[in-house]
């Protein structure tokens, strides 16, 4: 990212909602535009959210409203609105949406995640077509590791 970024406003007109494995996620901040970061805006119904999975930049939820469970590293935690919680690269992590549904930023180190959402938006939409969903992510440096052996 040599690029200097540049100030800029986004009003909610030019939000565009993407559709991603259950949840709306709208882009306010590309790594283009401000040069290190993204943002998003993201929020479903109750039992939306995405499975295990890991990739190489840190990533933070910040929540507006409602709850959600998170698990990082195989441990849950409940997190509620006004809560902050960072997930590192690398690390394993998902997240539920409680009833109600809930509403939160998704603060993203480095450039990915955008492309990413917008890949799964315009391939997979509104679909649980689990093939699609993980040839996307894979393009995209999204792991998604199996489910533990059932023993």
């Amino acid at each position: 990212m040599s690029m200097k970024s540049q100030s800029f406003v986004i009003t909610p007109g030019e939000q565009v909602p993407l559709r991603v494995v259950g949840e709306t996620i709208s882009i306010l901040a590309t790594a283009q535009a401000t040069g290190s970061y993204e943002v998003f805006l993201q929020h479903g119904p109750e039992g939306a959210g995405p499975p295990p999975h890991f990739h190489d930049w840190d990533e933070a939820y910040y929540v507006l409203e409602g709850r959600m469970d998170v698990t990082v590293d195989n441990r849950t935690r409940t997190v509620s609105a006004g809560e902050f919680i960072h997930i590192p690269r690398g690390v394993v992590h998902a997240f539920r949406l409680h009833a109600g549904g809930a509403k939160f930023l998704s603060i993203n180190s480095g450039a990915g995640a955008a492309q990413f959402f917008q890949e799964m938006d315009r391939e997979v939409g509104g679909e649980m077509n689990i093939p699609r969903i993980l040839d996307v992510a894979s393009r995209h440096g999204v792991s998604v590791p199996p489910p533990p052996a059932v023993q």
